[in-house]
């Protein structure tokens, strides 16, 4: 059933489903970046690879189940416009973080920060390429 087949939601129960899919995209994140590591993957390369599995799981249960697609926006421009901005954001900031922090406190330390980071601006993000706004 798409979005648009359903019953509004309130903007709160967005954030507690967007919020209950983060963890589970971020465990299939970790997880995904623990195996490639155990692969003998760069850091880097393994950011990359774990983030095409996460973002592919998130697309489908955000699009699906927390947020409300507009009929307007057609399947294919919601998932360029979430692809493009997860990269922009998700594996731009968790990249920049592992690039520039796991020198200092560790691989590990710095994946888990730029997640946080970028979850805080992945909820703005999948709501406008999902739904087509921000705040509203």
């Amino acid at each position: 059933m798409s979005g648009a087949d359903q019953p509004g939601r309130t903007t709160g129960d967005k954030i507690i489903r967007f919020a209950m899919v983060g963890v589970v995209n971020t465990v299939i994140d970790l997880a995904s970046f623990s195996l490639l590591l155990w692969l003998k993957a760069p850091p880097l390369g393994a950011n990359l690879g774990a983030w095409i599995v996460a973002v592919a799981f998130s697309f489908v249960a955000n699009g699906f189940w927390s947020f409300e697609r507009d009929p307007a926006i057609s399947l294919h421009s919601a998932f360029l416009r979430f692809v493009s901005l997860g990269a922009l954001i998700s594996l731009g900031v968790s990249s920049l973080s592992i690039a520039f922090l796991a020198g200092i406190v560790g691989v590990w330390p710095a994946k888990i920060a730029g997640v946080i980071l970028g979850a805080v601006l992945n909820f703005l993000a999948a709501r406008w390429s999902i739904e087509g706004r921000l705040l509203k």
